[in-house]
């Protein structure tokens, strides 16, 4: 035991004797003898254990060693043969690579475009992380309007606001909260009764191509506004929540029933040029943000992510200006972007296509030496059998996986993909992409799963 502990044994010990010289002094005629063991248990009287021997920690979480053996092609292809063959993953494309050295171990049609689904968030993350601080923030504000008792909610890109108290956590941590602005008005005397939402930072649509409009009611999405609350979640601590189809406005109406302003005095602008700020809120940095998009695999978060990179490259804050700006800030880190095709930040949209090349090629740079700007996108990624959007495979069952897979989600109704990495028996990282179409993900996802589990089981000399 350390130090703490032993100090509070003898302070155990001081309150004891203060006990005793407590009751001496009161009762006057209670005799403590001190006698042996057995001596003490013939008369029956109260025994004090012998202090436990000293417990000395032995963490289980070691580092993978600098000389684990690099696996052969052969070896892997050998390991991964059965899970390969399994007809469930469809049509098939992936890769398999060493973190260290880079080499390409085993693939399948690797440069095959294929629908990513949500594995198209190591991309926005990847983006995010060449372009911007990890302790980004975005700003929401409250300015002056142009007649008395209007103010202008000013939409900055945070979907993440929570109307819940402060001390009390939305769907994200961290969040920024709404009461927090309605203090500062308050403080500031302004008695508002007309809100206007300014939402003109962002352009362009609000619904990418290859989006279903019943995905909204589904909870996956919501209209891309650059204000929500809690995502514009109806239940904003459940994840799949329905979304509502007015993210922006429904946002100044909560802020309005805050205020005590009737509802109807919501409506859409623009904030006048130079008008007085009132109040301001920062979301969570984007090292949060990032984690929260990539483990619970949200879209609305991504979208805005993907915005939020547009911005700072000087591109429209639009769907065309996110995937524009993250292939060419990935242009730029040396990826090859052949076959990519984006629609959306987030992979929700059914005409995405990207190679299993180069979801590995990221993956291999952040996990290696290549570019260490993408280091931190490693821990963001879910744990199989027990985080986020992987904590529900490998749960039961083969669990081979659990603990040593870690990877990037993506699942469509007819499109399943894995992207990550995992340490397989010898101590070698291997990363990997692993994407399957054609097939309900009730069929494919435990065939990729198994796959990546056969990578963990691999020494593959």
């Amino acid at each position: 035991m350390g130090p703490l502990a032993g100090r509070h044994r003898r302070n155990m010990r001081i309150l004891l004797a203060g006990v005793v010289v407590a009751v001496l002094a009161v009762a006057a005629a209670l005799v403590i003898a001190v006698s042996t063991r057995d001596a003490s248990a013939s008369r029956g009287e109260l025994e004090i254990a012998p202090e436990p021997a000293p417990i000395t920690a032995a963490p289980q979480v070691t580092p993978v060693p600098d000389d684990a053996p690099l696996p052969t092609p052969q070896g892997i292809a050998a390991a991964v043969a059965p899970a390969a063959a399994n007809p469930a993953l469809g049509k098939f494309s992936g890769s398999v690579a060493d973190a260290v050295t880079g080499q390409v171990l085993w693939s399948v049609t690797p440069q095959t475009p294929m629908t990513p689904a949500s594995t198209t968030k190591v991309l926005t993350a990847a983006a995010a992380l060449l372009s911007l601080p990890s302790d980004h923030r975005v700003t929401t504000k409250v300015v002056q309007g142009t007649k008395p008792g209007e103010i202008v909610l000013v939409a900055g890109g945070d979907p993440t606001i929570t109307a819940k108290p402060v001390g009390e956590n939305g769907y994200y941590p961290g969040a920024a909260h709404l009461s927090q602005l309605v203090d500062q008005i308050r403080g500031a005397g302004v008695a508002a009764t007309d809100i206007v939402v300014d939402t003109s930072i962002y352009t362009g649509g609000t619904m990418a191509q290859g989006w279903f409009p019943a995905d909204v009611g589904a909870g996956f999405i919501t209209p891309t506004e650059p204000i929500m609350i809690d995502g514009g979640r109806a239940d904003p601590l459940v994840d799949e929540s329905s979304r509502t189809i007015t993210p922006a406005l429904d946002a100044g109406r909560a802020l309005a029933r805050a205020l005590g302003v009737s509802p109807s005095a919501v409506t859409a602008g623009v904030a006048a040029p130079g008008a007085a700020t009132i109040a301001s809120v920062d979301s969570a940095p984007l090292r949060d943000r990032l984690r929260q998009m990539m483990e619970h695999s949200d879209n609305v978060l991504a979208e805005a992510i993907g915005r939020e990179v547009a911005m700072n490259a000087g591109a429209d804050a639009s769907f065309a200006g996110a995937v524009a700006t993250i292939g060419q800030k990935l242009f730029e880190a040396g990826f090859d972007m052949s076959g990519l095709t984006l629609h959306d930040a987030s992979g929700l949209s059914v005409d995405d296509r990207i190679a299993p090349q180069l979801l590995d090629h990221v993956l291999t740079a952040a996990a290696g030496d290549g570019t260490p700007t993408l280091r931190p996108m490693l821990d963001y990624l879910p744990v199989a059998g027990a985080t986020g959007s992987l904590s529900d495979r490998y749960a039961s069952g083969n669990r081979t996986g659990a603990g040593w897979v870690r990877a990037k989600t993506g699942t469509l109704s007819t499109a399943s993909a894995l992207a990550g990495y995992v340490v397989d028996q010898n101590g070698r990282v291997l990363t990997f992409a692993l994407m399957s179409n054609d097939r309900p993900p009730e069929v494919s996802r435990p065939a990729l799963d198994a796959l990546a589990a056969a990578l963990r089981t691999c020494g593959c000399q």
